[in-house]
């Protein structure tokens, strides 16, 4: 419990060193990070305002690989977040190795966003999602869950129909899984859109490179672009692509270049 508090605190610390220059920071600037918990903060703090979508700030895992130069590093220390229960992982929709980061307390803001939107529409019995809250989201860490033990675990907050757990996928908190209907994924609500400006900014931005001569640019006025099809800013879709190796970055005496990956 010590140090679960010990670590929220740096991260507040973190936090409240970052909020007001963050923004202002140039991804040169601030491409690279010593930790996990340091990048993760830092990009939560940098995650773009979007218009007419309620939705907390996210990571995505690639965003990481780009930042900590130890893939093998991210992957220990973001288990040890989520284990904590600082952090949740989520499988997205936008690719096979795709995987969404919140921190709890983000995501739980977005559950409670849900659940009062639900309750003004008087769609159906809301007490499941605090049984959801308190039982599954409380002691179920990992990104999925199978039928059975999510029925189990509302179960211990009230007698369960199958029209529960029909109202959590409504709401955007499951996805039933297409290879097993038995399992589902945990989900992050309000993030359809999102995610589809992001699978569309990242075709834009690569096919804006790929036309360039040398299929490269400076990376100072390549973040200062504003792409057409996504609400991400161009910083969040850099280190996307990144991290993801579908980009590469080279240090030259003018600054840093961004340049297409050789398939």
């Amino acid at each position: 419990m010590e140090r679960g508090k010990k670590r929220r605190r740096e991260e507040e610390e973190i936090e409240a060193e970052n909020r007001d220059a963050n923004h202002s920071l140039s991804l040169e600037q601030n491409l690279s990070f010593s930790d996990t918990n340091v990048a993760l903060c830092m990009m939560r703090a940098q995650f773009p305002q979007i218009d007419k979508v309620a939705i907390q700030p996210f990571i995505l895992q690639s965003q990481l690989y780009s930042s900590v130069k130890d893939r093998t590093q991210v992957d220990r220390e973001l288990e040890s977040l989520r284990r904590d229960k600082v952090v949740r992982i989520f499988k997205l929709n936008t690719g096979q190795d795709d995987h969404g980061i919140m921190f709890l307390e983000d995501y739980l803001k977005q559950l409670e966003h849900v659940v009062k939107r639900m309750e003004e529409k008087k769609q159906g019995d809301v007490d499941v999602f605090k049984w959801f809250k308190g039982h599954v989201i409380e002691s179920k860490l990992e990104p999925s869950i199978e039928h059975e033990e999510l029925y189990a675990l509302l179960s211990l907050g009230g007698q369960v129909k199958d029209g529960h757990i029909s109202l959590l996928i409504n709401a955007g908190l499951l996805t039933r899984q297409l290879i097993d209907p038995n399992m589902y994924w945990f989900a992050i609500p309000n993030i359809g859109s999102v995610l589809k400006g992001l699978s569309q900014g990242r075709k834009e931005l690569l096919s804006l490179l790929n036309r360039r001569r040398y299929k490269e640019m400076m990376l100072a006025p390549l973040e200062k672009m504003r792409l057409r099809l996504s609400p991400l800013d161009m910083r969040f879709h850099l280190r996307d692509l990144i991290g993801s190796g579908h980009l590469k970055t080279a240090h030259t005496p003018s600054g840093i270049v961004v340049q297409v990956s050789k398939d």
